[in-house]
């Protein structure tokens, strides 16, 4: 009787354990299907963090320099769109120097032209940037997709050289923006 007693028991907790009504089939191989969902995305790095313009040349020539950006970007098949814009989100500081609000003689601008964009258009021209709106750098459309390890793009920028200026240093910031559809 003590081996029943005992029997009893665990026979009681093995079948407490089993789920009722769920037969599970074991066997030495399995399927499932996989899905997934491809949206549009768009990211960017600004490779050069730090954009010195120089006067090279005649005396009071224009500044000049680089600024170079990688992509990526995947836009929708049929319908899809996207862009990279650039926006002075804080103008030439400290005062005295340039500005792209209030330059201290009209017709003063900081203005680029763009290259790269292997997989979209880039801007056409010469862009005068703004502190108020966002423009253009490049624009993307139905189907547009860059490369694995992204697409370079670059704005060359020139910002006028005006006897006004006061010597010294002055740093303004350009916030670029990506998106897709």
């Amino acid at each position: 009787m003590r081996r029943i007693v005992v029997a009893l028991p665990l026979l009681s907790a093995a079948l407490i354990w089993a789920p009722a009504g769920k037969a599970q089939t074991f066997a030495a191989t399995g399927t499932t299907s996989v899905g997934v969902t491809v949206a549009p995305e768009a990211s960017l790095s600004v490779t050069t963090t730090t954009t010195t313009l120089t006067s090279v040349g005649t005396l009071f020539a224009n500044y000049t320099g680089t600024t170079n950006l990688v992509y990526k970007i995947r836009t929708s098949q049929t319908t899809g769109s996207g862009s990279i814009t650039a926006e002075v989100t804080t103008d030439f500081s400290p005062t005295g120097g340039p500005s792209v609000a209030t330059p201290p003689t009209a017709g003063d601008a900081l203005t680029y032209t763009c290259s790269g964009a292997s997989s979209g258009t880039p801007c056409s021209g010469s862009q005068t940037s703004s502190t108020t709106a966002a423009t253009n750098v490049a624009s993307f459309g139905p189907g547009a997709s860059s490369s694995y390890v992204g697409d370079g793009a670059a704005l060359s920028w020139t910002l006028t050289n005006d006897p006004k200026y006061a010597t010294g240093a002055y740093a303004a910031t350009v916030t670029f923006t990506v998106s897709s559809t």
